[in-house]
């Protein structure tokens, strides 16, 4: 592992607002840093920051390394900033579930994320388009997105909140009639929820997309015809492929879903809103991500 020359500047953008609340990560990250010449920035985001104000902080900063603390969410700002750009991007996990944090296996804890943010290499990932959204981790319309809507209002966060909005979600989530077209191919069916792909597992460890490789030229679609918490537990805990009647995956560089009627949307864990339709395209080596 290369490490990052000592004046190289380092810019932290901090969501006060992921997690619970209990850590002050501002304040820690100035105590690791205190007893070196590490060159060190901390950024604050308040609510609803614009992405031009994020960029104008980043510019201003002249960072070589700029280091994302939050969840998935914060870590889409900080890419959609930096998308084709040759600035590294780091990981502090500090959301919920920290989704692409253990996709790329970034250490969970805070001693470690931060010596691999100083010291890491980055490598190049793809991400995806989702109806102009930048998405770097999973999107999805259907179950998983209308659970991310009842989460967000629930007061209680983590594991236990989204295992209560799960639970609700599975009483009161209808089907939905859905026309996917991928590479030339019309599929007509109905589905339970319908995910687009880029990474493999959810922040939850449910590993949705087995075959996803984040850098190749493709991305995923899983069609989830049927969703059985039996079927999603045997990928999480067996090697046995899904079920074709359940569930279908495929591969594609762009696609289209068209929903008769509209249907929940999440994008990196933050619920869009109502859609009836979803555009899809690959951007190849979109951002570079500093890994182990």
């Amino acid at each position: 592992m290369g490490a990052a020359k000592l004046s190289a500047k380092i810019l932290f953008i901090v969501n006060p607002g992921s997690g619970n609340h209990q850590m002050n990560y501002s304040e820690l990250i100035i105590d690791h840093y205190k007893a070196t010449n590490q060159e060190v920035r901390i950024f604050e985001l308040p609510k609803n920051c614009s992405l031009d104000k994020i960029k104008e902080h980043i510019e201003h900063s002249e960072a070589d390394r700029v280091i994302a603390v939050g969840g998935d969410g914060t870590l889409k700002l900080v890419a959609e900033c930096l998308q084709g750009r040759n600035i590294p991007i780091g990981i502090i996990p500090a959301g919920s579930a920290n989704g692409m944090a253990k996709e790329l296996g970034i250490p969970l804890e805070l001693e470690a994320a931060l010596q691999l943010a100083t010291n890491g290499k980055a490598k190049k990932i793809h991400a995806i388009k989702v109806n102009g959204e930048l998405c770097i981790h999973l999107a999805d319309i259907g179950f998983n997105a209308y659970i991310i809507k009842r989460f967000d209002h629930l007061p209680q966060r983590g594991m236990l909140g989204y295992a209560r909005a799960a639970w609700q979600a599975l009483w009161s989530h209808h089907k939905m009639d859905v026309e996917i077209e991928i590479k030339g191919q019309q599929i007509k069916t109905q589905a339970a929820m319908v995910v687009i792909a880029n990474a493999t597992s959810y922040g939850t460890g449910v590993k949705i997309n087995p075959e996803g490789d984040l850098t190749d030229d493709l991305f995923e679609v899983i069609l989830v015809k049927k969703y059985t918490v039996l079927e999603i537990l045997k990928v999480k805990f067996t090697e046995l492929p899904f079920n074709p009647e359940k569930i279908e995956l495929f591969h594609t560089k762009d696609l289209c879903i068209k929903t008769r009627h509209k249907v929940h949307f999440q994008v990196d864990g933050e619920y869009q809103g109502k859609v009836n339709r979803v555009e899809a395209k690959i951007l190849p080596a979109a951002i570079q991500i500093i890994t182990p």
